[in-house]
């Protein structure tokens, strides 16, 4: 560093861009520019030299007393030497050139491998969205001018900061006006000095206090002030006048009751101070509320919204922050922030979190100088202690955070010691936190928390506004998918599908990884039903993970909550792994420990419980987890509660479907007939088909039982309709002929007494067809036949010359009528005969207009000469199913019996 002596100029300019950055010619100064005092520093190309040109530019300016100009420098230098030292990889030299109306700084590199700019081309300064293009930017934002000058072995970046015109010796002055504009006030402004001490009792009282209030010293002093302050609390902080005695500076409006009872508004500034023996106290100076221009501290700078920069151009207070363009998203406008809040503070780290909806919490959202990865999306509740600094809606600034362990959560264990918090508040409402960090202790001051509260004022609305947009978009995407997720969960009703169908839309959509676990009933223990990874080689390690551990706990209460269990035993697993394989031989190590630390990797992030909550019943939990050191997204968990309900339903449905289903087939099956009995020189097959999905028992039957006296029963019925009240009657009739042909009634008598059960049944009565018979095999190798049709349709009898014929006639149908008189008639079959027995289904399929009727069937039959009985069954049900393109609508029912002929030799 080096001084120079009065009177030195800097080099003459080759390229010089005055207001934003177009080329021109020499600058026309109208002010002094005599250079008074020249510091120069040389950096090293490392990443630590940024922050310390940062400092060399702030104590230079701050010593020369240009503390108006200080944090455009800093800003316009990080970014220079950032370009310099990090992405050129280059020595940079730092010069400060002080004159008696501005500064000059001069940012030079080693890297004159680069295009010299002519005056005909103009200048491309790259994308603003580069990490290395946004120097010369920021220079044409926030310069008065800047340049760019070329030597063969250097490159030189300069720009110039004016300080603003004002009278010579004051901090601040405003505009003259006339007499009539000047504030009204009393014949003598009173200034009441009113000293506290550090229990807050009044130890001072000036005669201003007692003309204004009306109390005289005697009376007050000892007294404590809050009996006589009349605070406005601030809603939601809980801070009074108590808090605000013990800050080191303070400044607002509040009432003091004076000695006639009235409350007196006043504006006060407050400094905390010590006495030589170290005790503290409070300085109050008191005005009349309306006379606060007395102690009010004017706007910092020269009136930032006034929206003009002192050259007299127009100028963003946004875009001089966060400079121009700014970011259209918000991920880039956040992370922009934070580094120009840490540039501007000279820190080592800064960090932004953004409010939940609830103001509950804070997410951190964008961070520089921290491990990102670790922190991005944890959260840290805004409230942890009751006062100023237990609470982001209000600044704070810590000095020396070892001293005041876990103050600041999201920097333990990073090393930082000092920093300086400042909350995001758009009209009133907390929507977010701002802090800047430093290595070292004693960095930051109530000054510092002033500067960054006044750029997070700037910022506020600006992320707020991002925030709002993203939220939009997440919003509409989160419709979409809840309503694709919705479709495709009521798309099934197998539970296995369900399951899949929950995982496989959790990852990786919300998460990296998903289990689901589910309850049987209140008496069952969770269970482990189904795993994801999105990684699919990692699924089987996880599924061994989460088996050793204890399932969460079946808390109904709505919402995600943390479950460490999964992170905790990787963690534990890996480390087991580790020690083992201190003690093998490298060329022993197999895929164990591998496998262990991959698997230990992906599940050692944020891991959530949703419960799965259906008909008021806690069915199962729904797990998603993160990789290691990974947190999620408030969003995506808003979301997933959304999904667990939707998913929680359909998986109870799938459940009552399954159940519903296994005790409808096994009542149907219950409908069946057991294994049918084999028939002595007889041929018997049976095809059944159910109408409707998932049916095994319509309203067509079938039976072959023995009855006495060597004797065999057939029947084959149709009840009338479908389902399961056909199924119903379809039960009754079957186990009705059961028990009275093995009674020893006849065909006649046994279908007069079914009809009687039938009509008993009242109005859940069905009409029934039926053909029911008895079969005697006889010793000659023919089969007599005894059979009673009741409005069923008739059996054909194929005999060996191809010719068929109805083998009944028919009699009134079962259930419609009180008095039957049945009869039965006797049928003989000759060898290679066939015996065809079918349900209105078969003879009434249809295709169009068209139906296959008994006349159909018949020439079916006719074509059958020769064959078998199961031959002949699986014939026509060919036929009848070629007949029509369309899956049945009816039950239909097929019972076919055949004489073999005799073997010859």
């Amino acid at each position: 560093m080096g001084l120079t002596l009065p009177g030195e100029q800097p080099p003459a300019s080759g390229a010089e861009h005055p207001d934003h950055g177009s080329l021109g010619p020499a600058d026309n100064r109208t002010r002094s520019s005599v250079i008074t005092a020249r510091a120069a520093h040389a950096f090293e190309p490392v990443g630590r030299s940024v922050a310390a040109a940062r400092a060399f530019v702030r104590d230079t300016l701050q010593g020369w007393g240009f503390g108006d100009v200080v944090d455009d420098a800093v800003v316009l230098t990080s970014e220079l030497v950032t370009n310099a030292v990090v992405h050129a990889g280059t020595a940079a030299e730092v010069v400060c050139l002080r004159s008696g109306d501005g500064v000059r700084i001069e940012v030079s590199d080693r890297y004159p491998e680069r295009e010299i700019p002519l005056q005909s081309s103009g200048v491309s300064m790259g994308s603003p969205d580069r990490e290395g293009g946004r120097g010369l930017q920021l220079c044409a934002a926030l310069a008065t001018r800047w340049g760019v000058e070329y030597s063969p072995a250097h490159k030189h970046v300069w720009f110039r900061l004016d300080l603003p015109e004002r009278q010579v010796g004051t901090r601040t002055a405003g505009p003259s006006v006339s007499t009539e504009l000047l504030p009204l006030a009393d014949e003598r402004v009173r200034v009441a000095v009113v000293q506290i001490d550090g229990e807050g009792a009044v130890s001072a009282w000036n005669d201003d206090a007692q003309e204004l209030f009306g109390y005289p010293a005697k009376q007050i002093i000892g007294k404590p002030l809050t009996d006589y302050a009349a605070w406005p609390h601030t809603p939601g902080t809980s801070t009074g006048i108590v808090e605000a005695l013990r800050l080191s500076r303070w400044e607002g409006s509040y009432g003091i009751r004076a000695a006639d009872g009235r409350v007196v508004p006043v504006y006060a500034s407050h400094l905390r101070v010590r006495d030589p023996q170290g005790e503290p106290s409070t300085v109050c100076l008191l005005v009349r509320d309306d006379e606060r221009a007395v102690l009010a501290t004017p706007q910092r700078g020269a009136a930032p919204e006034s929206g003009h920069r002192a050259d007299g151009q127009s100028t963003d207070p946004f875009e001089t922050f966060i400079g121009s363009p700014a970011p259209d998203d918000l991920d880039g406008l956040l992370q922009r922030t934070v580094e120009r809040s840490r540039d501007m503070l000279d820190g080592d780290a800064a960090f932004l979190l953004l409010a939940t909806d609830d103001e509950t919490e804070l997410e951190v959202r964008a961070t520089t100088g921290l491990p990102s990865a670790r922190q991005r999306f944890a959260r840290v509740p805004v409230d942890t202690g009751s006062g100023r600094y237990g609470t982001a809606r209000m600044p704070a600034v810590h000095e020396d955070l070892t001293a005041v362990p876990g103050a600041v959560p999201l920097l333990n264990g990073t090393g930082m010691r000092s920093v300086v918090t400042v909350p995001l508040k758009v009209e009133g409402r907390l929507t977010g936190s701002l802090g800047v960090a430093a290595e070292g202790a004693g960095r930051y001051s109530n000054e510092e928390a002033l500067r960054l509260q006044f750029a997070a004022d700037r910022i506020a609305l600006a992320v707020e506004s991002a925030r709002l947009g993203e939220l939009e978009r997440l919003r509409r995407g989160s419709l979409s998918f809840l309503v694709e997720a919705s479709d495709l969960l009521a798309g099934t009703l197998d539970r296995d599908q369900t399951l899949a169908l929950m995982a496989q839309m959790t990852v990786p959509t919300l998460a990296t990884w998903c289990a689901v676990y589910t309850i049987a009933d209140t008496a069952s223990e969770p269970y482990l039903s189904y795993v994801l990874h999105e990684d699919e080689e990692r699924i089987d390690g996880l599924k061994a993970l989460l088996g050793r551990i204890d399932p969460p706990e079946p808390v109904p209460t709505p919402g995600a909550r943390i479950w460490p269990a999964p992170a905790r035993a990787a963690h534990e697993a890996a480390l087991e792994a580790s020690v083992r394989s201190l003690d093998d031989e490298p060329h022993h190590l197999g895929s164990g420990i591998g496998s262990t630390l991959t698997t230990a990797a992906s599940v050692g992030g944020e891991t959530v419980v949703l419960p799965l909550v259906a008909r008021n019943r806690v069915i199962g939990m729904l797990v998603l987890g993160k990789p290691s050191e990974d947190h999620f997204r408030q969003e995506n968990l808003e979301l997933a509660e959304d999904l667990s309900r939707r998913a929680a339903l359909a998986l109870d449905n799938s459940r009552l479907y399954s159940e519903r289903m296994a005790i409808s087939q096994s009542l149907q099956r219950s409908l069946l007939p057991p294994d049918m009995p084999e028939v002595p020189g007889v041929e018997v097959e049976v095809i059944y088909r159910a109408a409707g999905e998932g049916n095994e028992v319509g309203g067509d039957f079938y039976d072959l039982f023995t009855i006495p006296d060597g004797a065999y029963g057939f029947a084959i019925g149709d009840v009338c309709g479908t389902g399961p009240e056909a199924a119903a009657v379809t039960g009754l009739a079957r186990h009705a002929l059961r028990l009275l042909a093995r009674e020893g009634y006849s065909g006649p008598a046994v279908l007069e007494r079914l009809n009687n059960a039938i009509l008993d049944e009242g109005e859940r009565s069905r009409f029934l067809t039926l053909l029911y018979g008895e079969l005697r095999p006889q010793e000659d190798g023919s089969a007599l036949l005894k059979v009673v049709c009741a409005g069923h349709p008739l059996p054909l009898r194929l005999r060996q010359d191809g010719s068929v014929e109805a083998a009944a006639e028919p009699q009134p149908l079962l259930g419609v009528m009180d008095d039957l008189e049945l009869y039965e008639q006797t049928v003989r079959l000759e060898p290679g005969d066939v015996l065809l027995c079918v349900t209105d289904g078969i003879t009434e399929r249809r295709e169009g207009s068209r139906m296959l009727g008994d006349d159909g069937l018949a020439e079916v039959l006719k074509g059958c000469t020769g064959l078998t009985a199961g031959a002949v069954a699986a014939r026509v049900m060919r036929a009848v199913e070629r007949f029509a393109a369309d899956s049945p609508s009816d039950d239909m029912a097929i019972l076919t019996m055949r004489v073999p002929e005799p073997h010859r030799n």
